[in-house]
C-alpha cells in the first residue's frame, strides 16, 4: 500500500476513489478527473433513482462503465455487487481514511448545506428533511449510516490488496496529507 510520500508506479487510466460516506470522495474524483483528463461518473447518479428508488439498471451501468479504458468515479455500493466489476479494471485506488471528527463535520456541513438550499442531487433527489436523521434506521439516518460504516474499508482493504494485485492502493489519512499529494501527483 502507497502512501501520500510514495510516487505512482504509473498514471492511471481507471481510478476508485474509496472511503467513509462525507470523506470527499465525490469532490476528489471530480477534481481528479479534470487533471487526468478522465471521464468523472458519480456512482450516486447510477444507483439512485427518482424518489431515492434504487435503479434496476444500476449493475449494468458499472459494468459498462468498467468496460470504458478511462474513468474515475467513488468506490461504493460493494454489497451491491460492484466490486468484481470494478476493482479488476481499476489500476488505482484512493483511500480517504480521515479521522472520525473529519468525515463526521464533512457530512454535517453537505448535509445541511444541500437540505437548506434544497440541491437537486441525482435524477432529481434532494437531502431527506433533517428530521430524519434522528431516525433508528440507519438506512434512512446518515449519521447513523455514516457510524455503522466507519470501519468498513480498514476491515476491507486488506482482502482488496490480496485480490487484486494489479490495483495500486493510495492511503491519505488527513485533508492535508490529500492536498499534497495532489500537488505532487495530480499534474
Amino acid at each position: 500500500m502507497l502512501s501520500a510520500h510514495d510516487p505512482l508506479p504509473v498514471r492511471p487510466q481507471r481510478v476508485l476513489v474509496a472511503g467513509v460516506t462525507g470523506a470527499g470522495k465525490t469532490t476528489l474524483a471530480r477534481r481528479l478527473g479534470e487533471r487526468w483528463d478522465l471521464r468523472h461518473v458519480e456512482i450516486d447518479g447510477l444507483f439512485h433513482g427518482p424518489g431515492w428508488t434504487p435503479r434496476p439498471q444500476f449493475l449494468d451501468d458499472v459494468r459498462a462503465l468498467a468496460a470504458e479504458e478511462r474513468w474515475i468515479t467513488e468506490w461504493q455500493y460493494a454489497s451491491k455487487g460492484t466490486t468484481p466489476l470494478l476493482a479488476p479494471r481499476a489500476q488505482l485506488a484512493i483511500w480517504l481514511d480521515y479521522p472520525d471528527q473529519v468525515v463526521r463535520g464533512r457530512l454535517l456541513r453537505r448535509t445541511f448545506a444541500r437540505r437548506l438550499l434544497r440541491t437537486k442531487l441525482w435524477n432529481g433527489n434532494v437531502e431527506k428533511p433533517l428530521w430524519r436523521m434522528l431516525s433508528e434506521d440507519p438506512e434512512d439516518n446518515i449519521l447513523r449510516w455514516q457510524t455503522k460504516t466507519l470501519r468498513t474499508w480498514t476491515e476491507r482493504m486488506p482482502k482488496i490488496e490480496a485480490a487484486f494485485p494489479q490495483l495500486a492502493i493510495v492511503r491519505l489519512r488527513t485533508p492535508r496529507e490529500t492536498e499534497r499529494w495532489l500537488r505532487a501527483n495530480a499534474r
